[in-house]
Order: structure tokens, then sequence, then C-alpha cells
């Protein structure tokens, strides 16, 4: 999807959706690419705001771009299977999403922002590890932005991370009261087949 903020192009795309139960992909896309007209609205006032004036700092260019990783994958997940969306704010966003990228994967592997790697424990990265910047998660989801400074992408990393998992748990309960009392968050109140499968092996009872 794509959308302008003010004088900056907005992006979004996702690569899965894990909540189908309550929203489409379009559905989450589009809330994406509003969050990402939120950080439209904060990259372009720090990028432009008079010297002194903005709280980190000014931004250095207004671009950002922002991936977003599944808080629902699997341990096992392969990197860009994990990856549930990504965001671009600005005509040059898209170069710095593998930057975003790396960030947050990195954050996935460890447990723990990518910059506590970057500055304290370089000894926990690897060859073709990215050297620079920090990652968020907030309630477990992960989100990392790259463009600005260290904290500047911090920041914006967690406004959309805080921001996405808000209006999600929003979601939710409004998909609860239209649902009403069931047991599994799906289209039939059954027990998907991988729950089944994991106790097939369970003994039927005697006769």
């Amino acid at each position: 999807m794509t959308s302008t903020a003010g004088t900056l192009r907005v992006e979004a795309a996702i690569r899965r959706n894990p909540y189908t139960y309550m929203l489409t992909d379009g559905e989450l896309t589009d809330l994406l690419a509003d969050l990402g007209r939120r950080r439209a609205e904060s990259i372009l006032r720090n990028h432009s705001a008079p010297e002194g004036k903005a709280p980190r700092g000014p931004y250095p260019r207004p671009a950002m771009g922002f991936v977003v990783l599944d808080p629902t994958a699997e341990a096992g997940t392969g990197p860009a299977d994990a990856v549930l969306g990504a965001v671009t704010v600005g005509d040059d966003a898209r170069r710095f999403l593998p930057k975003a990228a790396a960030k947050a994967v990195a954050h996935r592997r460890l447990g723990t922002d990518n910059g506590t790697s970057v500055h304290t424990d370089p000894h926990l990265l690897g060859t073709g590890a990215f050297r620079y910047g920090h990652s968020a998660q907030v309630r477990g989801l992960i989100v990392a932005a790259s463009s600005q400074s260290t904290d500047q992408d911090l920041y914006e990393a967690s406004r959309l991370a805080a921001e996405l998992v808000e209006e999600l748990g929003a979601r939710h309960h409004a998909y609860e009261w239209r649902r009403g009392e069931t047991d599994w968050l799906g289209d039939t109140d059954e027990p998907p087949a991988v729950y089944r499968e994991m106790v097939s092996w369970f003994p039927e009872p005697a006769a």
C-alpha cells in the first residue's frame, strides 16, 4: 500500500499475517500504513525542526525504513519467514530496510536490543552482522528502524511497535465481542490440526 503524509511517501507491505482470525491481509497492510503515516509526521517534524527544538536532535534525513517481526513465529522460523511486514517512509527509504532487518533478526536471535551486542558484546555478532544501531521490543513485538541516529532510530521503532501492539489489542477485543464465547481463534471453534496431531498418539479409551 502507498500513501503520503505531508510530503513524505509511505509504503507498507506484509509478508505473513498471523491474525487472519480478525484481520484480512488488506486490513493488516492498511494498519501498518496508518502507523507509517504517524511515523512520517514525526520524522518530518523532527527533520525540519528549528535548531534546538527537536527533542532528540534534528533527524539527518526525511526517510526511514521499518521492519516488523512476527511475534507469533516459532523459535525455529528462519529470518526471512519471521518477518511480519515492513514500512518505508520517504522516497529514499527502501535502501535502509536491510539494515533494519539485520537489527531486528539479531534482536530476535539474542533476545536483547541489537545495540547491546554492537556496543558491549561484539562476541555475539559474526561476519555479516550490522554494527550500528538499536532495535525495540514492546511486549514481545520486535521492530527495528534505520536511517537516523541510533537513539532516533530506537525512538521511532519503539513508537511504531507500541502503537501496533495497542491497535492489535483493541481489534482483538472487538473480535471477542463479535465472536462471543469460543475456545479457539478462528472461523470454527475446533482444535487446529497441528494440536490434534500433537496428541494423536494417545490411545483411544479401552473398550
